[in-house]
């Protein structure tokens, strides 16, 4: 029924878009990284149908003096699939992956309203909540392996 397997960074746009970037063009759901050959992303598909990603681009954070850090980007669930435990799916799949690539940090800019599921996770917050112009109050947060 629900699978998890590697995609493209271009494959993971039509579901950034609605729930990320709804009202703005597709091409507002590239961000930078995305190509680099050491990022990957993941698709959480019901049966054939994509209805959730996520990508983890390697990115150094100067908030982090560990070297193999990687960034959550563009982790999305259809609207009609959310509230269903297939968010932790994914980031389980990917913490299996990260740790197999020796990652010593993940983070990433959380959404105030995503804050509640990562901290489930295991993830901590770091500093104070920030702006993001058009998108809305976000928080840093972070898990080490």
């Amino acid at each position: 029924m629900y699978h998890i397997k590697p995609i493209s960074a271009e494959e993971t746009y039509p579901v950034r878009q609605p729930v990320l970037r709804e009202g703005k063009p597709l091409e507002a759901c590239s961000f930078p990284g995305d190509l680099e050959e050491s990022s990957f992303h993941l698709g959480l598909f019901y049966n054939v149908q994509l209805i959730g990603v996520a990508s983890f681009i390697k990115n150094k954070s100067q908030l982090f003096s560990e070297e193999n850090q990687y960034q959550l980007r563009g982790m999305a669930i259809l609207k009609e699939f959310q509230k269903k435990g297939l968010g932790k799916r994914l980031i389980d799949e990917a913490e299996i992956i990260l740790a197999r690539n020796k990652t010593k940090i993940l983070w990433f800019n959380a959404r105030e309203n995503a804050v509640p599921f990562y901290k489930n996770k295991g993830f901590h917050v770091l500093g104070d909540s920030f702006n993001i112009p058009d998108i809305g109050k976000h928080y840093s947060m972070y898990k080490e392996f």
